[in-house]
């Protein structure tokens, strides 16, 4: 645990090391705040590393009437696609339609379809979906991504994996992002701006005083200390509501909707690079992506999750559920068999009373309490996509509360390795391969895909393979595994392998075994040799 002395009082200790508390963490240091975080496991290691990792408007909650949230998503795609170009990518979305196509009956287009349009009886019709998409191309504004069209699947290359009956698709866009990554990235961007990222340390008591927040802090090592600090923010994600109760004591009305998404991961279903996105009879959607290469990414469900200590997993009827879906759509059919891994997560939503899971809004809710003392801020719900907004929100409604710092900054600028043209990922490989001329092509296209620049940084004056130390499998080198520790706050083989990256997915449990001991047996060296890091000046100033 990085030291902190007793006396000092920090301007704004962050609980939880998703996306929303580095997020705001990230924020708060970059315009000049004194900032702790602390994490009770890893980085990312619950929600946010458990998403369909999408940076997406969200079309379908054009049927609800969202159009502030699709609106902001939508705006915010393109944002984010140019400060992390090396972790985040456009992505074509193929929407294959038929007459049968039907809307949840709980939407609210759904309602008044019925009422207008009754011998519609829940269908979907051709002109109010391109009506959607019309919408979904111009709501935000668009300047990097493409607009949508019509593919005839009779003749298009998408048509190939899908069964007969389906003639015609519309292709719009989204974006992928990797989600665990832009977590850390967060993380370490704040570090690099003053920031202390405190993993593996959980709060256990915050009381609250005139002015200030007392936390009380146990780290991994089982010793616990007192952080004294001007405001508090409540980014526990599935914990928000048990840390309200349990932990800081407040009393508020607010309460979260625990909602679980399940995905399957499954050999590789077709050749492109496109998504699908695919609608059921049951008037769900899920989505068919590409992924790491050689899979295919099947997701999501939505369904009520209603005990936090219980971890979320992919059960049975979840399996089966994407399984049937997706054999609704495609030729060849998929079976268990096909499945190399499943995940899930718990998606912490404010609870405004809605029918069902899948009705509850996923827009973020902001809850400041000033009442009584110091500030607390409680976060619930939010989308990946509205994370950063959500951030400059939080910091907006606590600046009455904080010194006086810097304003808003983070729209134009890079995380850590995107510091890169958008477009720009074929050039960085091509570049990585001519000053090391040893990596084969797909090892550089992984390594600029999870660094961008840093990549450089991090392969240093490496000449040959032997240079990067030990091969643990699927090229992930010692030099890399001494990154992540040192820069990324990784600490044990799972951070590394499900988190930092997916490499879990290529290597033998015996060789992670390795990874694991190998780090066991180094870690507490690589740290105590780690250099303090400082954000290089011309970094730290905002593109233009």
């Amino acid at each position: 645990m990085a030291r902190i002395e007793p006396s000092e009082i920090h301007d704004l200790f962050v609980i939880g090391g998703g996306v929303n508390g580095c997020g705001i963490a990230r924020d708060a240091a970059g315009r000049g705040h004194c900032v702790v975080l602390a994490e009770m496991h890893d980085l990312a290691s619950a929600t946010s590393s458990a998403s369909t990792k999408l940076f997406h408007g969200g079309l379908r909650y054009l049927e609800y009437f969202e159009f502030h949230l699709v609106r902001e998503a939508l705006i915010e795609r393109e944002i984010l696609l140019r400060a992390m170009p090396h972790i985040a990518w456009p992505m074509r979305f193929v929407l294959p339609y038929h007459t049968a196509m039907r809307f949840d009956s709980d939407t609210p287009t759904s309602k008044l379809l019925n009422v207008v349009m009754p011998w519609l009886r829940g269908r979907r019709p051709a002109w109010l979906i391109r009506l959607g998409l019309f919408f979904y191309d111009h709501l935000g504004g668009r300047h990097i991504l493409p607009a949508t069209t019509t593919l005839d699947l009779r003749h298009a290359p998408e048509g190939a994996p899908l069964k007969h009956h389906f003639v015609y698709a519309y292709e719009y866009s989204d974006c992928w992002v990797e989600d665990s990554r832009l977590v850390v990235l967060n993380a370490r961007d704040a570090a690099q701006r003053g920031a202390q990222i405190l993993t593996r340390t959980k709060v256990t008591k915050a009381e609250r005083r005139p002015d200030c927040w007392r936390v009380t802090i146990t780290g991994p090592n089982g010793e616990s200390r007192v952080i004294r600090a001007r405001a508090l923010v409540n980014a526990g994600g599935p914990w928000v509501g048990e840390i309200i109760h349990d932990r800081i004591g407040v009393d508020t009305s607010e309460s979260v909707r625990l909602v679980r998404g399940s995905h399957i991961v499954t050999r590789r279903l077709y050749d492109h690079d496109k998504c699908y996105f695919l609608q059921g009879s049951d008037g769900r959607i899920i989505f068919a992506i590409p992924y790491e290469t050689d899979f295919t990414l099947i997701g999501t469900t939505d369904a009520e999750h209603d005990n936090i200590d219980v971890k979320p997993v992919c059960t049975p009827e979840e399996r089966d559920y994407l399984l049937d879906f997706a054999n609704q759509y495609f030729r060849d059919r998929v079976t268990r068999d096909d499945i190399v891994w499943t995940y899930s997560g718990v998606r912490p939503l404010h609870d405004e009373g809605a029918t069902s899971a899948t009705a509850a809004t996923r827009d973020y809710t902001l809850k400041l309490n000033a009442q009584g003392g110091a500030p607390v801020l409680n976060v619930f719900g939010g989308k990946i996509t509205t994370y950063r907004r959500l951030a400059e929100t939080a910091l907006d409604r606590l600046a009455p509360h904080l010194p006086a710092g810097k304003g808003k900054w983070t729209a134009l600028a890079p995380l850590p390795g995107g510091d890169f043209a958008v477009n720009g990922v074929d050039d960085l490989v091509t570049a990585i391969r001519s000053t090391y001329p040893f990596l084969a092509a797909h090892e550089a296209r992984r390594l600029v895909r999870a660094y961008g620049t840093d990549a450089r940084v991090m392969l240093g004056d490496a000449r040959q393979p032997s240079d990067l130390g030990r091969n643990f499998g699927a090229g992930l080198s010692e030099r890399e595994v001494i990154w992540l520790i040192r820069h990324e706050f990784a600490h044990e083989a799972d951070d590394i392998l499900w988190r930092r990256s997916k490499l879990g997915l290529r290597l033998s449990a015996e060789e992670a075994q390795l990874l694991e001991d190998w780090i066991d047996q180094h870690r507490n060296e690589i740290l105590a040799t780690t250099p303090p890091e400082q954000y290089p000046e011309e970094k730290a100033s905002p593109r233009g």
